[in-house]
């Protein structure tokens, strides 16, 4: 997609009166003269805070993008009952017609098909058949086909970031209040079976009082600016020269977001920014491709590593760090810190002071094993310690035995025989199916979409101002204070 455009807010009469304009753009620069005026603009609806809606016999679905990800939303959805395919829209018709044959191959009737031009989908959106609508699709459509998809009636789910601005993630949160239609960004990172124990340990109160967080999105992915006229490197390699911050903070916040409450009992307060040189891409181009190469032609800005550091209401810190430039292990932290100790991700290792009674019946028993082997072993080397908050305990089998999420225990294995990232894709979008079929909320709501995603442009803020703190919105427009936390389902 290729046409640039741009997407106004709508009842501006509504938003002038309270002394904002917005329009949602299709770049990411700086926002340091537009953020501080958007901080809390007038309600154009009703709060969507544990948004309900009827019970769904059968989710009737739309796509709109199925290329690299897309593809793989709608091979798992043709092995998730309860659902209907109606109808696929994307501009490269090979892609297209991939998955028009997958859901066919899968016995499902064969979904409309929709193309020509970068705003075929809203041809699609003119149908009455469709309930969700499915948008995997490059960055900068995100928010102007949500907005679509919720003004037609739809309710819709966004591949992330949800936004790339502060005023699109004011115009998400306006369009979800005033239609009263779920907008979903579909963070997959908090269905990760790691992702979803940690959550459930929060929730038992197995660290304590929270303190502290670290979440990061840590990939090697200088590869795919060898992707030049088609899949993800062929968009996304641009936003290194457009924005100099966090390009995609996600995967690793949200989980963490949800660890700490944030939107329900906790928000996020301000954010301050610093980035390092930007020199990977620069040369990888310049090694890779001849000189007078595109490649070559663009002045990439966006430090090679971004180190962010959000703190909350309630006084909590949180860095965020992103960086997929550098030569280096996959890593999104997904680490945890509270008053009785820590998890740590990538590895996976946690630190107690006060284990529980049966984790510590195993501790001791582990502590006698490897001393009675030392012993055998003629006391060479140091004599095995008891296990504390000054080692870090490895072994994860015996932690997933008792705090596996219950909607883990449920569908872990079907999620894992199905893939997709381990099974959190599938098991994420098995779930946003149950909640529309059950009549319940969803896990994450356009408030998580907007202010998980917002970090990206403030963080160009603060990074472009010296590392100076800027404010981050409360979307929520005071809700969080009484909004019920993410409960354990099963």
């Amino acid at each position: 997609m290729t046409q640039d455009r741009r997407h106004f807010l709508k009842s501006v009469a509504a938003i002038t009166a309270a002394g904002v304009a917005a329009s949602a753009t299709t770049g990411c620069t700086s926002q340091s003269t537009k953020s501080t005026s958007l901080t809390n603009p007038l309600a154009q609806g009703k709060s969507v805070m544990g948004l309900t809606v009827p019970k769904m016999d059968v989710v009737r679905i739309g796509f709109i993008g199925v290329g690299e990800r897309g593809s793989g939303h709608v091979q798992h959805y043709c092995h998730i009952d309860g659902v209907e395919i109606k109808a696929i829209c994307d501009t490269n018709e090979k892609v297209l017609d991939n998955s028009i044959a997958t859901v066919v191959k899968n016995g499902f009737s064969k979904p409309s098909r929709y193309t020509g031009s970068a705003l075929a989908y809203k041809k699609m959106l003119d149908r009455d058949d469709i309930d969700i609508v499915i948008i995997s699709t490059p960055w900068r459509w995100h928010t102007p086909m949500c907005v679509d998809t919720m003004e037609s009636g739809k309710h819709a789910f966004v591949e992330v970031p949800a936004a790339t601005t502060v005023e699109e993630c004011w115009q998400l949160v306006d369009t979800a209040e005033r239609t009263q239609k779920n907008c979903m960004m579909m963070e997959n990172v908090c269905y990760g079976r790691d992702e979803l124990m940690v959550l459930n340990m929060v929730r038992q109160g197995l660290f304590g009082d929270l303190l502290h967080g670290e979440a990061a999105y840590i990939h090697e992915l200088r590869w795919q600016m060898k992707e030049i006229t088609e899949k993800t490197g062929s968009w996304r390699t641009a936003w290194h020269a457009k924005t100099n911050g966090n390009l995609y903070p996600t995967h690793g916040l949200g989980p963490v977001a949800q660890y700490m409450n944030i939107n329900r009992g906790d928000r996020f307060d301000y954010i301050t920014s610093t980035s390092s040189p930007a020199l990977g891409r620069q040369a990888y181009a310049a090694k890779e491709f001849s000189g007078d190469h595109q490649r070559n032609q663009l002045n990439y800005i966006a430090g090679d590593m971004n180190t962010s550091v959000i703190k909350t209401i309630k006084g909590r810190t949180i860095m965020v760090q992103h960086d997929t430039t550098s030569p280096r292990p996959y890593s999104r932290h997904n680490y945890i810190q509270g008053t009785n100790g820590t998890f740590a991700g990538f590895p996976n290792r946690i630190a107690l002071e006060n284990a529980p009674a049966a984790i510590k019946a195993q501790y001791q028993k582990d502590y006698e094993l490897a001393v009675s082997q030392w012993q055998k072993n003629g006391q060479q080397g140091r004599k095995p310690s008891p296990t504390n908050f000054h080692r870090w305990d490895h072994d994860m089998a015996k932690w997933q035995n008792s705090y596996d999420h219950p909607l883990w225990t449920r569908m872990g294995a079907e999620a894992e025989r199905n893939g997709g990232h381990g099974g959190m894709d599938f098991l994420m979008l098995w779930r946003m199916v149950y909640c529309l079929r059950n009549g319940q909320p969803l896990d994450q709501d356009v408030y998580d979409a907007a202010a998980w995603s917002v970090i990206t442009p403030l963080s160009a803020d603060s990074v472009a101002d010296r590392s100076n703190s800027k404010d981050i919105p409360d979307f929520t427009r005071g809700v969080w204070q009484s909004a019920k936390p993410l409960a354990i389902v099963s």
